[in-house]
């Protein structure tokens, strides 16, 4: 079975955006682990806020791997990288696990996060906690979440301030 690993940066607050999605804050100026993590992945998840704004960018930045994008709105997919799933996400995300391949990245938002979260999918979580208070924004789960017991597996600190850990969901 494959693991789901929800890999992302938070505040120090708990944020993974601010207030309207903005993500000015993260750090920009080390790849903090971001390119070995992304040779170990061949899936990505994520919410159709999340998928909005990295389709801003050009080209597509996760071309290279499948996407899936859980939506209640869109249907045609732009290209054989992404498809959207409208379908219930723990089980879309169960059948997904169940398949041959590499680690699975949940790449957010809050919603899709505490759903999966919720369902028992995420086996491993990697944050990369950037020391700033944002005071507002979208929450690393956005809805609710039961109490979890996690293994730390390795924490890094990084001469910016940034420390990122890695912990392995208890069962």
């Amino acid at each position: 079975m494959r693991k789901m690993i929800l890999y992302t940066a938070i505040s120090l607050d708990g944020y993974i955006a601010g207030p309207q999605g903005e993500i000015d804050w993260l750090y920009s100026d080390d790849d903090y682990g971001y390119y070995d993590f992304y040779e170990t992945i061949d899936t990505l998840l994520m919410g159709r806020t999340t998928y909005d704004f990295i389709a801003q960018f050009s080209p597509y930045p996760h071309a290279d791997r499948m996407n899936y994008v859980f939506t209640r709105t869109l249907t045609a997919a732009p290209s054989d990288h992404l498809r959207f799933v409208a379908g219930d996400p723990v089980e879309f995300a169960r059948t997904l696990k169940a398949e041959e391949g590499k680690p699975i990245w949940l790449v957010g938002g809050g919603q899709i996060n505490a759903i999966l979260f919720e369902a028992g999918l995420v086996d491993e979580i990697i944050l990369s906690i950037h020391p700033t208070i944002l005071g507002r924004g979208i929450h690393l789960f956005t809805g609710p979440v039961s109490q979890t017991n996690f293994k730390t597996i390795q924490v890094k600190t990084f001469p910016s301030g940034l420390v990122q850990w890695h912990g392995e969901r208890q069962l």
